[in-house]
């Protein structure tokens, strides 16, 4: 083989996020003892899949401008040119490179690639027609919500069949060799491994969209849920204190929010109005399931979901058909998309100021706790008539609605079986898993009683130990900082309404701070600033909770450290965040050798 063609097999070994990275053919045929048609086929394979790769990535863009015409015209080159590569890497020329020493396992993945190019373009070009109604339709009026629901409802099972499709590739590109012994070549694998995870995500939330909006925004009839505003300065389980609530309707994809209120507006009652078990009882006590205030104790959002709607009945006598649960954060989310929006005096709400509005201005604002309860409620309204106008145009509002359920922003729960089943698989549930892997999720609760909590920082970090006999060693430490300004907010921002009768320093805050560790795992030594400490170990939906008080002054941090083993796992780790104002600065590391059960 020529330089000039061995440089040609060498020039694509560069390049960003491609589907398919293919310089490493060239090197593979560089390597077989054969004939001269084998360096041919290679690159020709390497050709078509690099035609394929540019036009996909034409796809992307022409949809994300609704250029349906470009799409379709750059859907057709892909699907072209990878039916072509999987052609030729199919055939019995490709198949004896996959038995020759040395070179099978390369061999074998860019076959494996190949065929993954070649289903991503037929996946796009399904999901591109299933989609036609949204992608060349200008934004709808709210009157006309009914039609979208339908289409929806139509594209249901194209997606659904996109989904099994893309599980299907990403399980064969995943049981490819992955050590070839050609680096750009594994380095090519992984990266259309997380391209077709990606993918994956996109088209599985779009088609439990479609299998949801469509009943659950009343197009077989209306239906109603408790919308409650979290306020993440006042921390919560699930965010934080329901500061207001109302109910909103819909009826054929029509959206109202009415019966708006502050929390005062929800009595509590004598009984506790659900049942969520004798864990959730012994941890939380029967307050939780009684008072509006304490409902969102546990980040398992559903227990917090079923509670309100309970209060909502045993108050008004009207059923409702769920909860849904949306923070400022998640509110600025929407005005990012809908666009500011004006209140009562001329004050414009915009996504850049909403959160800062809400969690700190307000509280500045109006020394009057009652005074501030009518701006938020105000707030509150701008935010229902941002979520109502924002499903009128759904290829923007999808990415938007997905952002807001991976950061919990944004939560819903059904009282309709079937729905709250789909529900559960996806962020949008707030579902705390019961599925055995390595864990470590930091949950803050205030217990001040103070509104401190929009200025609390916070860090985790997991490192995960090799596997020895079953079992693995684990460090979770966390670190909270009280960033509180001095001087300057209210005292019922600041008071302690833990303990009234003793004096503490201003701006100082008590947190009820929990970490909820793996299933099976157990609690060597805990350690508070560095010094040895008991915590309280209690369970939640299997998993082993380990709490403590931490007094927190201001601007002073502390750190709170856990010696774990937890049972041996291949599952990756997960650490959840917890949605409060502040982002949670999180790593994760694990030993490089692994851990086989």
């Amino acid at each position: 083989m020529g330089n000039s063609r061995r440089r040609r097999a060498l020039a694509f070994v560069s390049g960003h996020r491609r589907v398919v990275a293919v310089a490493s053919i060239g090197l593979l045929v560089t390597s077989l003892p054969v004939a001269g048609w084998s360096v041919h086929l290679g690159l020709s394979v390497r050709d078509h899949l690099e035609a394929a790769r540019a036009a996909l990535a034409t796809v992307r863009s022409a949809a994300g401008a609704r250029d349906m015409g470009r799409m379709t015209a750059a859907l057709s080159v892909a699907r072209r040119e990878a039916a072509e590569a999987r052609r030729l890497a199919g055939g019995v020329g490709w198949s004896l490179m996959t038995h020759v020493p040395l070179v099978a396992d390369a061999a074998t993945t860019v076959r494996v690639l190949a065929e993954s190019v070649g289903e991503v373009a037929d996946v796009l070009a399904g999901v591109g027609q299933a989609g036609r109604p949204f992608l060349t339709a200008e934004p709808r009026s709210l009157g006309d919500m009914g039609v979208l629901l339908a289409d929806l409802r139509t594209a249901a099972p194209s997606l659904d069949d996109a989904v099994s499709r893309l599980t299907r590739a990403r399980a064969r590109l995943a049981a490819a060799p992955s050590r070839t012994g050609l680096d750009a070549l594994d380095q090519a694998r992984g990266t259309a491994l997380r391209e077709i995870d990606d993918l994956h995500g996109w088209v599985g939330g779009a088609a439990t969209a479609a299998e949801l909006l469509p009943a659950m925004l009343g197009k077989d009839g209306p239906r109603r849920y408790f919308l409650a505003f979290q306020t993440n300065a006042e921390a919560r389980g699930t965010g934080g204190l329901v500061g207001a609530f109302g109910i909103l309707q819909a009826d054929r994809g029509r959206i109202t929010v009415d019966r708006l209120s502050a929390d005062t507006g929800l009595q509590s009652t004598l009984s506790p109005v659900a049942d969520h078990g004798r864990a959730f009882l012994a941890r939380y006590g029967p307050a939780a399931a009684k008072l509006l205030s304490v409902s969102n104790l546990s980040p398992h959002f559903p227990f917090a979901a079923a509670t309100w709607t309970g209060l909502w009945e045993r108050q008004t006598g009207r059923r409702l058909d769920g909860s849904i649960a949306i923070d400022p954060v998640g509110l600025s989310h929407l005005l990012a998309l809908s666009g500011p929006v004006t209140i009562d005096g001329g004050e414009q709400v915009t996504a850049a100021n909403v959160v800062d509005l809400t969690e700190r201005t307000a509280y500045a604002r109006y020394p009057d706790p009652e005074a501030r309860k009518r701006f938020l409620i105000t707030i509150a309204r701008t935010a229902a008539e941002a979520l109502s106008t924002s499903f009128a145009d759904p290829i923007r509002l999808l990415p938007v609605l997905r952002t807001m359920a991976q950061e919990h922003r944004l939560q819903i729960w059904s009282r309709h079986e079937p729905e709250e089943r789909l529900l559960s698989d996806t962020p949008l549930g707030g579902v705390l898993p019961e599925v055995p892997g390595p864990y470590a999720g930091l949950v803050v609760n205030n217990s001040a009683g103070g509104k401190l909590d929009y200025y609390l920082d916070r860090s985790l970090d997991y490192r995960l130990g090799p596997c020895v006999n079953g079992r693995r060693s684990s460090t979770v430490r966390v670190r909270l900082t009280n960033d509180v300004p001095s001087g300057g907010l209210p005292a019922y921002v600041t008071g302690r309404l833990d303990d009234q009768g003793h004096p503490h320093p201003v701006g100082s805050n008590l947190l009820w701070v929990s970490v909820y560790a793996g299933v099976g795992a157990e609690l060597g030594r805990a350690r508070i600033d560095g010094a040895p400490a008991r915590v309280i170990t209690e369970a939640e939906r299997s998993h082993p909770v380990f709490s403590t008080l931490l007094e927190l002054g201001p601007g002073q941090s502390r750190t709170l450290r856990l010696d774990l083993t937890e049972p041996a796992s291949a599952r990756p780790p997960t650490a959840p965040v917890q949605p409060l104002a502040r982002s949670q600065r999180t790593t994760v590391s694990q030993d490089s050798a692994g851990c086989t059960p």
